[in-house]
């Protein structure tokens, strides 16, 4: 399905964009610790949201 070469490519690919994206994140470690403090809670009321939806098709069905 996929030639060697591409499959060379793509996992080079996946190597290099990890390691920018890793390294953007530790230079910006301190500005998203500032910027983005409390957005867990966001995080977490998502999640109990979207269980509670879950919880309630669930006894709506039976």
């Amino acid at each position: 399905m996929f030639s060697t070469g591409q499959i060379i490519f793509a996992a080079l690919f996946f190597i290099a964009f990890v390691a920018i994206i890793s390294f953007s994140y530790r230079k910006d470690k301190k500005l998203h610790k500032k910027n983005y403090k409390g957005v867990i809670w966001i995080l977490v009321s998502f999640i109990s949201f979207i269980i509670i939806l879950f919880i309630i098709k669930y006894f709506l069905k039976n």
